[in-house]
C-alpha cells in the first residue's frame, strides 16, 4: 500500500461547524432553521431576514469555536490513516479573524496533528496532494487530487459521480475509500 497525502477540509468534514452556527443563529435571532434545511452552500438563503453582519457575527466569536466537536468517527479514523502511513493535511479556507480561535480548538480536539500540518488557503486548487476530502463541491471541482465529497445537506443535490467525485457519507467510508486509493483493498 502506498502512502498518500490526504487533504482534509476542517469545517463540516472534521467538525460540524454549520450545525453549531445554525444553533447560535437560531438562539440569537429567534429563527427556527434546521440543519437539514440548509440545502445550498449559500447559508444566507435560509436566513433572509438577517444582514450579512448578523449572519457571520457568530463566526467571529471565539466562544462558538470552543463549542465545536469532532465529526462522528473523524478522530479515530484520521488516527488510523496516519498509523497506516498516510500524511493528513487539514485544509481550511477561513477568514483571518477566525484563525486564532479556530486553530486553538482544532489543536485541542486533534492533538496528534500539529500546526505545521495545517494549510490555510483562500484557493484550495493551489494545494497539492493525492486525495482531497471536502464538503464544498467548488473546492473539489478545481483540484487535481482524487476527490471525496463528504455528504452534507448543502451538497446532496450535487451529482458527484458525474463530476469525478466519490461521495462518502461517514468517516468509515472515507477510511475504506482512502485505503482503496492507496492500493490496500482489492
Amino acid at each position: 500500500m502506498r502512502s498518500l497525502t490526504v487533504l482534509v477540509d476542517m469545517d463540516d468534514v472534521m467538525w460540524d461547524l454549520v450545525g453549531v452556527w445554525i444553533a447560535e443563529l437560531n438562539h440569537r435571532y429567534g429563527t427556527s432553521v434546521d440543519f437539514e434545511d440548509i440545502t445550498d452552500w449559500n447559508i444566507a438563503k435560509f436566513f433572509p431576514e438577517l444582514t450579512a453582519n448578523e449572519l457571520f457575527a457568530p463566526l467571529y466569536n471565539p466562544l462558538l469555536w470552543a463549542e465545536l466537536q469532532p465529526m462522528d468517527r473523524a478522530f479515530p479514523v484520521m488516527k488510523c490513516l496516519i498509523d497506516d502511513g498516510h500524511k493528513i493535511r487539514p485544509v481550511t479556507a477561513t477568514h483571518y479573524r477566525t484563525v486564532e480561535p479556530k486553530m486553538k480548538r482544532f489543536l485541542e480536539l486533534y492533538p496528534y496533528l500539529k500546526w505545521e500540518d495545517v494549510i490555510i488557503a483562500s484557493d484550495k486548487s493551489l494545494i497539492k496532494g493525492d486525495v482531497m476530502i471536502d464538503d464544498g463541491t467548488h473546492n473539489l471541482e478545481t483540484t487535481s487530487c482524487a476527490k471525496i465529497l463528504f455528504d452534507r445537506p448543502h451538497n446532496r443535490s450535487y451529482d458527484a459521480e458525474r463530476n469525478s467525485m466519490v461521495r462518502a457519507h461517514n468517516w468509515d467510508e472515507i477510511y475504506q475509500l482512502v485505503t482503496e486509493m492507496a492500493g490496500g483493498i482489492e
